[in-house]
This record gives C-alpha cells, sequence and structure tokens, in this order.
C-alpha cells in the first residue's frame, strides 16, 4: 500500500503549473507566502511546450523561408532548396528546452516553493491530494489555486486520430502537410495555415462557419486578413459549418452542411480549447462551474468556495498565456493582502502571428457603437503606405484607431508584417485611457513602424501629416 503524508503548513497549494499556475507561486514566493505547487506533467504548460513558444518558432522559421524566397525582389537571389523538417523540429525543441531549463531555475532558486511532480485532485475546500511516484500526498493551505489549463477541443462525433489532427499533433508531424484543410479560422487555425504555406504547402484550405476568419476581431481586420490569404493563395470556405470527415490511410474528405467537399492530406482541428477541470474534484467540493468552466469574481477571481481562486484557460474569458500569467500575479498579492487593481479584460492585448500579423487591444468598432452609441464613436484607418519601413518591408496594412467621440481611444486594431511589436505601446494608450492629443505630442523614432500609431492619432487629433485615409 502506497504511502500517504499530509502537509498542512502551506498559505497557498496551486493546482497546475502552467503561465497562471507558476506566476501565482513565483510571485507568492517573493511575498514570503509558503507555496505548494502541484503538476503531473512539465512545469510551463500548455503555453511553453504544445502552445505559444513552438508555433511562433515555427512561424519564424516560415519567415526565413519567406525572405529567401522574395529575395530576388530586392536583388538578393536565394533558394529555398528544401525544408529540413527533422532540423526544424530539432530547432523548435531547442528554444523550448531552454526556456524550460530556465523556468525550472527560477522556481528551484524561489525560496519557499515546494513543487510537487503528480496528479492532483481538489478533495477538500483546502485540501489538493496528489498521486505521486513515491505516493499519496495531501497538500493543505489557506488558499487554493485552481489553474489547470486548456485542452484541444474538437466536434461531436469528430474523432481525432490517423490524418485528423489536433494542434499537438500538428507541432510534431516528421513531414510537411501537402494540401492540408484546417477546421477553425480562429487564431490558431490562420497561424498554421499561415506556416504550412510558408513551409511550401502546396494548397491549404480552411474551412469556418462564421462569416470570417479571425471572427473575434474587428471587422476590418478580418476581411484585410482574408484578402492577404487570398494573394498569398491560401484557400478558405466561410459561413457553412462543417458536417463529417472520413479519412483513409492517404488522407481526409471533408464534407461541409451544403455538401461541398474537400480533400486534403490531413485534417487539423483547430475549434478551440476546452477547459481542463474533468474529474478534478472541483465541482464536488462546491466550486461553481458553467460548461466546464469555472466561474470566478471578476474583481478578485475567488470562485464560489472562500479562499478558492482560479486563473487561466479555465476561467472564461481570453484563452492567452500572458492573461494566465496576470492572473497568477494579481491572485498572489490579493492572498498577500496588497488590493491589487482588477484586470480588465477588454484591456488584454492580443497577437496573432499569422503573416501579415494582427495585433490588437480595447473594443472592437461594433463593441464600441454597442457602449457608446453609434453617434458616440470616432475611427481612423492610418495605411501603411504611408510608412517608410512598412514599404522597405513591402507590407500591406492599417493601424485602426476606435476612439469615443471627444474622449480616449478605446480601441487599436492592426494589421500588417511585424505589427505584432506595436502593441506595447497600444497597449499603454488604451488603458491609460489616453487622448489622441496625449500620443500625438510623443515623438515617434523615423523611420519605424512604430511611427504608424503616432501618425494615427495625428490624424484623429485633427493634424494629419502623412496620413492615408
Amino acid at each position: 500500500m502506497a504511502e500517504q503524508t499530509t502537509d498542512q503548513n502551506f498559505d497557498l497549494v496551486i493546482l497546475g503549473a502552467g503561465s497562471g499556475g507558476y506566476a501565482a507561486a513565483l510571485r507568492a514566493a517573493e511575498l514570503g507566502l509558503r507555496t505548494a505547487i502541484v503538476e503531473k506533467d512539465k512545469l510551463g504548460g500548455t503555453c511553453l511546450h504544445r502552445g505559444c513558444v513552438p508555433t511562433k518558432t515555427l512561424l519564424h522559421v516560415g519567415e526565413v523561408a519567406d525572405t529567401a524566397a522574395e529575395g530576388a525582389e530586392v536583388g538578393v537571389t536565394m533558394n529555398v532548396e528544401s525544408i529540413d523538417v527533422d532540423s526544424v523540429l530539432k530547432f523548435k525543441d531547442k528554444i523550448v528546452g531552454r526556456l524550460y531549463k530556465g523556468l525550472q531555475g527560477l522556481v528551484k532558486a524561489a525560496k519557499g516553493i515546494e513543487y510537487v511532480e503528480g496528479f492532483g485532485r481538489l478533495t477538500g475546500p483546502r485540501t489538493v491530494t496528489v498521486e505521486t511516484e513515491g505516493g499519496t500526498r495531501e497538500l493543505t493551505g489557506t488558499n487554493i489555486v485552481l489553474a489547470s489549463g486548456s485542452f484541444s477541443k474538437t466536434l461531436p462525433g469528430l474523432e481525432l486520430g490517423g490524418r485528423i489532427i489536433d494542434s499537438e499533433v500538428a507541432l510534431q508531424l516528421p513531414q510537411l502537410p501537402k494540401n492540408p484543410i484546417i477546421l477553425g479560422g480562429g487564431v490558431i487555425g490562420v497561424e498554421f495555415a499561415s506556416v504550412w504555406k510558408s513551409l511550401g504547402a502546396e494548397s491549404v484550405t480552411i474551412v469556418e462557419g462564421l462569416p470570417h476568419l479571425a471572427a473575434n476581431e474587428d471587422e476590418s481586420l478580418s476581411k484585410a486578413l482574408e484578402r492577404a490569404f487570398k494573394k498569398r493563395g491560401i484557400k478558405f470556405s466561410l459561413g457553412t459549418f462543417f458536417e463529417k470527415a472520413e479519412q483513409t490511410d492517404s488522407g481526409v474528405t471533408v464534407t461541409l452542411a451544403d455538401g461541398t467537399t474537400f480533400e486534403g492530406d490531413y485534417l487539423l482541428v483547430a475549434v478551440g480549447r476546452g477547459p481542463n477541470t474533468k474529474g478534478l474534484g472541483y465541482e464536488e467540493q462546491g466550486v461553481e462551474m458553467d460548461r466546464g468552466f469555472v466561474l470566478a469574481d471578476k474583481n478578485t477571481l475567488q470562485t464560489s468556495v472562500e479562499g478558492v481562486y482560479a486563473v487561466g484557460d479555465i476561467v472564461p474569458g481570453l484563452q492567452l498565456a500572458h492573461r494566465g500569467f496576470q492572473q497568477g500575479i494579481f491572485v498572489a498579492e490579493q492572498i498577500a493582502g496588497l488590493n491589487p487593481a482588477p484586470i480588465i479584460e477588454s484591456g488584454i492585448p492580443r497577437v496573432t502571428y499569422c503573416e501579415p500579423q494582427l495585433g490588437s487591444v480595447g473594443l472592437t468598432e461594433k463593441q464600441a457603437k454597442e457602449q457608446f452609441g453609434d453617434d458616440g464613436v470616432e475611427t481612423y484607418e492610418y495605411n501603411l503606405g504611408g510608412n517608410g519601413k512598412s514599404q522597405i518591408l513591402g507590407t500591406q496594412g492599417f493601424v485602426k484607431l476606435v476612439r469615443e467621440k471627444d474622449g480616449p481611444v478605446v480601441g487599436i486594431h492592426m494589421i500588417g508584417s511585424r505589427m505584432s511589436e506595436q502593441i506595447g505601446e497600444a497597449q499603454l494608450i488604451v488603458n491609460w485611457e489616453a487622448f489622441p492629443e496625449d500620443v500625438a505630442a510623443l515623438i515617434h523614432a523615423h523611420p519605424t513602424q512604430n511611427e504608424a500609431l503616432g501618425e494615427a492619432h495625428l490624424a484623429l487629433a485633427g493634424k494629419p501629416l502623412h496620413a492615408h485615409a
């Protein structure tokens, strides 16, 4: 019989060591809280090992391939002779490995954190029971943080396996797909479409039941992305829902609700991520749930059980690593009595790393009109055709500002190569409720794409110089 031990002197027990969990642990340790963090997989969670970092590494490889292919346009003749998939995967794993090693070092060096490897469940309002290699441990804390992350979803009746894959399998494919079909035109879908096209796929087809790609973005960005993807030769079907998929040893046939069919060598199911909460004891301990998600107070992130908090992808809202990271810090500070300012969901920056890139923060034009009325909103689009650095890079796109009439900028939406790098200033503008006149007075270095933000605000402040509507 496995040995069972009980530890009852933790200030904080965290279930899950992804972005939200480890951030909570590190901040709690800084604040002098004795902390236990439980993880059955690897420290760093989905983002580090199977999500953000590996996908962006592959997108960088795709960018290198695109640069070589486009070299002749600037007088440098280069050829992409081949894509060595094994070397690409090794490069990806090297980047992940370095970050993983660094994170392990941080947690190990932090005074007051005990890292417990094993499968943990909430077995009491203050207790997490962990099945470890050495036996069962009961960790009891004054506070509990639920940070168990998410998993790749599929649709009812659509079973993953064989040539029907999710994003985690797609990251490990030993060969590049030749004509993949992607079910879902959200962030994951458009990023994989972009990288596979860059790395030499003969054709890529996205199937999206909603009217637009990247449907959660401002409609102007979605339409611009669709134009750019058409120009790149990425195909997509919009507005008709998926019905079924059939696979053979060599390919997959996808049928839509109207009878349209598509054939490809793989089907990537990219229909979003679900909360990883099943079988973890949350509901049994009185934690209020909704379709698998943990409901938490937006001002405190405390669940319906006093002293039990929830962060990251299991909390309804944006499923972003940096959201979970910030929520983890917030909860640690909340428990320590620092009374941190609540996190405003609309103020969280959002980036999609396809080519062209999307960067946004704040309200879309539609959301702003719902809040302030049709006559209570002003918008402006600054075309990157007026930006010198964008012309050097050969990119098209724009910066769109959404402003409360006679008030602050409440939304910024950008599309173009490398425009994700402008999200830092954009989130400061929105979250600090800057007026266009405030930003227009700032000096933006020349020649940079950052100037596009400055020019857009100059125009919205009533003094356009190089603005192209």
